[in-house]
């Protein structure tokens, strides 16, 4: 089969749906390729479901700009579709004075940010807002929140495809490249094997991001950053929930720290670590909560022994090695790597499913116009 369409979105994840909604909306016509056999199989379906209100990130870093912007567009998104969301707040705790300087820091990086609503609390402030939770100081994010990650897919999902767009499930791009007249030509495997020609290619394949790149003849290996794996794995809570909201300690090198999570049904849950892997495995090991209760102790010292379950694992999808500083969002347009037409995204972890939207809109912005002013203010679809 030989079949063509104007923009080809390889991966159904929340950034490749997002996308292919802001595509359609602007009147192209869209195909998302999907490996596995459902949406959102990988990181946009094991994470915590946080909105994130942008404390962490560098200032003026890609993920700072999507995560500030992608926030506010989610909660207005969700409001008007139905998704669910609960914009709940979270605490940030120091549990030594070893660690209030880290507490400063990210406080300082937030507000730089354009984070202007954050809190700084002693303990006895801390306690009244939760009073199981052990710190010397905290800070409370009030715009940090919950969502329905599934359901904000199916939105996207729904959307994209009433205004034109297709869903391909169970098809890989097994091969493909650029075409010396522009565009690409694609070998989709799946049931059959077809051949997929288009104008505008946007690789938003998560932790398969880098391989795909690396299979579309054309595509500079020099543009194509080393690919690595950080899986976090959860562990989900027997018994009430010891707070109300997100509590998180100060974070890691890696990840934000084991912080507790409720669920929108306000079940508890743990994690994620971080433990750094060769190849994609969700394998939870039983043993690893071992170092969860030491962990989770530091700010709930009442977590009963033999509280916490199994759950379920996620993988980051690194560009930097654990021995590097954590690396950018890569939103890699032509002038990267000079492929007219091709859109990678690379390195999309956390904060991805909050900056979802933001990060659809600039590569609206990359496909329908070429040199966007900046991921907050391009904006090229309508929003119905």
């Amino acid at each position: 089969m030989r079949e063509s369409v104007e923009c080809v979105v390889i991966g159904a994840g929340v950034i490749g749906l997002a996308v292919a909604r802001v595509l359609a909306l602007s009147g192209r016509s869209v195909l998302v390729v999907e490996k596995e056999r459902h949406i959102g199989a990988h990181t946009s379906s094991r994470n915590s479901e946080i909105v994130h209100a942008g404390l962490y990130y560098p200032t003026n870093s890609l993920k700072a700009q999507f995560c500030i912007a992608g926030r506010r567009r989610l909660y207005e998104y969700c409001a008007a579709r139905g998704v669910a969301t609960k914009r709940i707040g979270k605490l940030v705790v120091a549990t030594d004075e070893s660690e209030v300087s880290m507490l400063a820091k990210v406080m300082a990086r937030a507000r730089a940010n354009g984070v202007d609503d954050l809190e700084l609390l002693d303990a006895a402030a801390a306690k009244a807002m939760e009073p199981e939770v052990f710190c010397v100081a905290a800070f409370h994010s009030p715009s940090t929140g919950l969502i329905d990650s599934h359901a904000l897919m199916l939105s996207l999902q729904g959307e994209a495809e009433a205004h034109g767009a297709m869903v391909a499930l169970r098809c890989e791009v097994a091969s493909g490249r650029v075409r010396d007249g522009g565009g690409f030509t694609l070998t989709i495997a799946g049931d059959e094997t077809m051949t997929l020609e288009c104008e505008a290619l946007i690789n938003a394949g998560g932790l398969y991001a880098p391989g795909v790149a690396r299979r579309i003849e054309g595509v500079p290996p020099a543009s194509i950053p080393h690919d690595y794996f950080c899986r976090g794995v959860y562990f989900t809570l027997s018994g009430r929930a010891p707070f109300r909201r997100p509590v998180y300690p100060v974070p890691e090198h890696a990840g934000l720290g084991i912080h507790y999570t409720p669920d929108l049904a306000g079940q508890g849950r743990f994690g994620p670590d971080t433990e750094w892997i060769d190849a994609i495995d969700y394998t939870v090991d039983p043993q690893r909560g071992a170092r969860f209760y030491a962990a989770i102790r530091k700010y709930w010292p009442a977590l009963p022994d033999g509280a916490l379950q199994p759950g379920y694992a996620g993988i980051r999808p690194k560009i930097s090695a654990p021995d590097e500083p954590a690396a950018d969002f890569r939103v890699d347009g032509p002038e990267r790597h000079g492929v007219p037409g091709l859109v990678n995204l690379f390195g999309i972890e956390s904060p991805g499913l909050t900056s979802a939207l933001a990060i659809a809109d600039f590569v609206g912005a990359l496909v329908n116009e070429p040199t966007p002013a900046s991921p907050v203010r391009a904006r090229p679809a309508p929003r119905p």
